[in-house]
């Protein structure tokens, strides 16, 4: 049970640190800025691999589950367990978050820049899921993001991506981070695109992995 325990705080930290950035950016009118927003997405991140990625392997992330699981480094059988204990997790976070800063619109909600399609906020989630996992894919030991270089290339690649796409689609990555705000701001319309990309594009980076690493690089 300890590491769906520590999926489930990991999660919590994870989504309360950064979706609250982005809420106390929004009610005092930007003093966090957005690149101070990127920073605690990429920092709250990299805590957490140190925290606990000898414990469950810090996933965080059902798309980061699945593409393990995907790669054979990781069971199929834990899955839903990892993302019912992520889901748990970025809920008490949201749910903290609101009761936090009850006058937030948002409460770092994930729906796509104003006038941007919808089908490129797609495509652009998905490569942005497929850059991580790719990073995630090859400094993890088996499905465990371990030590210093996962921590600070994971928490890198994150804080990178934020800061480029966050304005355009909040740089969700992350099926759970992008649920919980939306169960209280009542606001679904995207959650089928913050679903499926990621998962679509940790699936693409683990089937990629072949064409430059050995041929058995996924299956151990």
């Amino acid at each position: 049970m300890k590491k769906y325990y520590a999926e489930a705080i990991g999660t919590f930290a994870m989504v309360f640190c950064g979706t609250a950035a982005m809420t106390i950016n929004e009610i005092t009118n930007g003093s966090i800025s957005h690149v101070g927003v990127a920073g605690v997405w990429g920092l709250i991140v990299m805590a957490m691999i140190y925290a606990f990625g000898d414990i469950s392997g810090a996933h965080f992330n059902p798309a980061v589950s699945i593409g393990f699981a995907f790669a054979k480094k990781f069971s199929w059988k834990e899955v839903p367990k990892y993302a019912f204990s992520q889901l748990i997790g970025a809920i008490l976070a949201s749910a903290m978050v609101c009761f936090l800063f009850p006058d937030s619109e948002f409460l770092g909600e994930t729906t796509p820049a104003s006038g941007f399609p919808v089908y490129k906020a797609a495509i652009l989630e998905f490569l942005l899921t497929f850059f991580l996992m790719l990073v995630i894919i090859n400094v993890s030991t088996g499905s465990k993001e371990i030590g210093t270089m996962a921590a600070i290339a994971v928490g890198s690649v994150i804080l990178l991506e934020a800061l480029f796409a966050g304005p355009i689609t909040k740089a969700s990555m992350n099926p759970v981070r992008s649920i919980s705000p939306s169960l209280f701001t009542g606001n679904y319309q995207y959650l089928w695109l913050y679903v499926s990309a990621p998962i679509l594009g940790a699936i693409t980076a683990v089937s990629s992995c072949k064409l430059v690493k050995d041929e058995a690089c996924c299956d151990h």
